[in-house]
């Protein structure tokens, strides 16, 4: 059952506030990992995605 775009967003916003806390601890497999999953759910959002060129994500 697909997720409504309530829950999307929802989803997306813990996915930047787990990216920013992976970053401060210098934890770049979990950066890529919800680097990867924000672009994700911006691309169901119809959203421009997000560039993470500290990982190599442009």
């Amino acid at each position: 059952m697909p997720y409504t775009a309530g829950q999307t967003w929802a989803a997306l916003k813990k996915a930047w506030r787990a990216y920013k806390i992976a970053k401060v601890k210098g934890d770049t497999p979990n950066m890529l990992k919800y680097a990867e999953r924000i672009r994700t759910l911006q691309s169901e959002l119809g959203l421009p995605k997000a560039n993470f060129p500290e990982i190599g994500l442009n």
